[in-house]
């Protein structure tokens, strides 16, 4: 007997080493006060209760999603080309809602976040003969999913280099009566190349049992991976780990700032011992007990009263930090800011305010620009291989011609325009004057958004207007 068990158990080495990285990526990423509670470092000199103040006090700047958002609304600026795509599948690649653009940053903020990401391209099930009528009417057609990598818990390759199978983690909640108490289950779906086990821990025992099974015979994996080469296709940790562990600190420094902030309104009183000897009232045990009775604090806290002896100025005062010690901090903070986007490398801004040279500006933007570029590779081959498992589920969907842009350089308008007619003064043939009118629509795009039926209207008449 096969232990299902164990499938509840099982764990790839590559998942097992970074799962505990990726929930803490997922939850800086995730933010708010949940994430401040886990983050925020109490230092040796703090009491509890100043603690729970700057706890409660404290505000997070969302760097590491600004920076995994800022790659993908960079690299997705412009729409891909996908020529000869089924258009109600550009509009709705995942089956609720979502067009393929915004499941491919779903894909991207996924791989900048964790290194790491996958996409399932699935079919709904569905009993009996299918029709053109009844596929029409249930939208019974294939569709893609983003999945982070702490949901695909185990994997193997084939010898001949693709997916074997694959082991994917569900939490299904069946709430359709809604006069019923909803039933949320844990499951394990089990992919291989022909078919697909759904397993599932029983809600009274808590064994593992099958539920439910498959036959797809698409003689692959429906799976898309994507790691990023110079990460951990070299063993290497994620670099969004760095780019946490200063967004951390920036929080922690910036809680340490505020409540700077907050002792240069509310002094610490400073009284003379002679005056808390001459002040302080007798106290009974049974006044010790009572936690209505006059109490005179002698806490050193940030909220309460110390004193000093006869030989100290014996002045009773108020002291708080200066606001150098604050505006300190703010540098230091700015300084982890630019050093983390630098880190990225999407930085582009100069710490001098003086103009930049031509080459220092085409060498941040050449920068930039590979940075980008990379990423689109990788987007791009993941996105055709989606599409290529739609045509294996159903022959009638083609796979179109994909390309990305790769252009991200910030352009000079008329230098570019000037540049254009120059090139089209060249004699050349028709392929090459074509070319030529069609990098004027990417230009004509920067001045004004083209929709992508007018952009295949116009490409179409540029085709059509010179002879091949």
């Amino acid at each position: 007997m096969k232990d299902f068990e164990y499938l509840f158990r099982r764990e790839h080495p590559v998942y097992s080493k970074n799962k505990t990285l990726w929930k803490r990526s997922a939850q800086a990423y995730s933010g708010g006060m949940a994430y401040i509670e886990q983050a925020l470092i109490k230092h040796v000199s703090e009491i509890d209760l100043e603690f729970a103040e700057r706890r409660r006090r404290a505000y997070y700047f969302n760097y590491p999603r600004k920076i995994a958002r800022l790659i993908t609304h960079y690299v997705l600026s412009s729409d891909p080309q996908r020529h000869g795509a089924d258009s109600r599948l550009v509009e709705d690649f995942s089956r609720n809602g979502l067009r393929v653009n915004e499941v491919m940053r779903q894909f991207s903020t996924l791989l900048n976040v964790y290194g790491s990401a996958w996409m399932l391209v699935e079919m709904p099930r569905f009993e009996g003969e299918i029709d053109p009528e009844r596929k029409q009417r249930e939208r019974l057609r294939p569709y893609a999913v983003a999945i982070s990598p702490l949901a695909v818990v185990d994997w193997a390759y084939g010898s001949d280099g693709r997916l074997q199978w694959a082991l994917v983690e569900e939490f299904s909640c069946d709430n359709r009566n809604p006069f019923e108490t909803p039933v949320c289950r844990r499951c394990r779906r089990l992919w291989t190349r022909n078919e697909w086990t759904l397993f599932e821990k029983d809600g009274s025992t808590g064994s593992a049992v099958m539920r439910e099974r498959g036959s797809h015979n698409l003689g692959a994996v429906p799976l898309v991976h994507a790691v990023e080469a110079d990460g951990f296709g070299m063993d290497a940790n994620h670099w969004f780990e760095d780019i946490v562990r200063i967004s951390d600190a920036i929080l922690n420094n910036e809680s340490e700032a505020q409540m700077n902030i907050v002792k240069q309104m509310f002094g610490l009183l400073i009284i003379s011992e002679n005056f808390v000897r001459s002040a302080r009232m007798p106290r009974t045990p049974a006044e010790e007990e009572d936690e209505n009775s006059p109490k005179f604090s002698h806490i050193l806290a940030r909220s309460a009263a110390i004193w000093e002896g006869t030989e100290e100025k014996g002045i009773s005062r108020y002291i708080s930090p200066s606001g150098t010690e604050t505006s300190h901090i703010r540098e230091e903070n700015i300084n982890l800011k630019k050093e983390m986007f630098d880190i990225v490398g999407i930085a582009v801004q100069r710490e001098s305010s003086s103009a930049q040279t031509a080459e220092s500006k085409a060498w941040d933007h050449q920068n930039v620009k590979q940075f980008l570029v990379s990423r689109v590779d990788i987007l791009e081959q993941a996105e055709i291989k989606c599409w290529e498992f739609m045509n294996l589920w159903d022959s009638g969907i083609k796979v179109p011609e994909i390309v990305y842009n790769r252009e991200f350089a910030v352009v000079n308008l008329k230098e570019s325009i000037d540049t254009l007619l120059g090139l089209n003064s060249i004699f050349a043939g028709s392929e090459y004057r074509r070319e030529i009118s069609r990098a004027a629509v990417s230009i004509l795009e920067k001045i004004k958004k083209i929709s992508p039926e007018a952009r295949k209207t116009i490409l179409d008449e540029i085709g059509n207007s010179l002879e091949k």
